[in-house]
């Protein structure tokens, strides 16, 4: 082992965000884990023709990881499946990939949330089915309350009022407002939105995240965008 590098620690859930080339058989890859949060890592040898992680280093894939090193990069020592891929195909994967980028946008490296690892997991198994715009938006929150931008119901939150949200105030009566005092009660709850609670949800939703995100864009709902408009397909996209 080299100086000043750690043992192998013990296993822990992770999935993979992201995995990129490095070098000539190596990947570069963000991983979101149980307990440390996101984490940069080296998987060496991964692209060569023998390593037992060639295939397996993909997102939407439960992982268990072993992590050795000090510093900004860790080495993958080791990735074991922990069960079934989300099988996601068509525009599903899109949204596979817009909650990672989320994560890789918002999170900072070996900062925990171990709250949020089995809302990521839940919402993965979800996006396959009919409700997963539901689950996008329910992810939204949740993933807005761990990093300070939760959204707050004021304390006499009525179902009929109309809302407005802005980033100096946040939710406040408005008879013009976009979003209704229900859809903000059915958001906070978990509950299911159907139609105009959907809409509704996305828009408030997409206003926090874009203070959130402090005017970087977002790649992929752009993607699909354009994939769309190739199509012919004008629906609006998910984010």
């Amino acid at each position: 082992m080299a100086a000043g590098q750690s043992g192998p620690g013990p296993l822990t859930p992770a999935y993979v965000l992201q995995a990129r080339p490095y070098g000539d058989t190596s990947l570069l890859i963000e991983l979101f884990t149980q307990h440390r949060g996101r984490v940069g890592a080296i998987a060496r040898g991964a692209r060569g023709p023998r390593s037992r992680m060639r295939g397996l280093l993909q997102p939407f894939v439960p992982l268990q990881v072993g992590l050795q090193g000090r510093g900004e990069l860790q080495t993958l020592s080791l990735a074991e499946a922990d069960g079934t891929p989300t099988p996601l195909t068509g525009e599903r994967v899109f949204y596979g990939w817009y909650v990672n980028e989320l994560l890789l946008k918002l999170l900072a490296r070996d900062d925990p949330h171990p709250r949020l690892f089995p809302v990521y997991a839940h919402v993965l198994l979800r996006l396959p089915d009919a409700a997963a715009d539901d689950a996008l938006r329910h992810f939204e929150r949740h993933l807005l309350d761990e990093i300070g931008f939760g959204l707050a119901a004021p304390d006499d939150l009525r179902r009929a009022q109309r809302y407005r949200w802005t980033a100096e105030v946040g939710l406040q009566p408005d008879g013009r407002g976009s979003v209704s005092g229900d859809t903000v009660e059915r958001l906070l709850a978990d509950q299911p939105l159907p139609d105009a609670a959907g809409r509704e949800a996305r828009q408030l939703l997409r206003a926090i995240l874009d203070a959130a995100l402090g005017g970087r864009p977002l790649q992929t709902p752009l993607l699909l965008r354009r994939l769309r408009a190739r199509l012919g397909d004008n629906t609006a996209p998910s984010r």
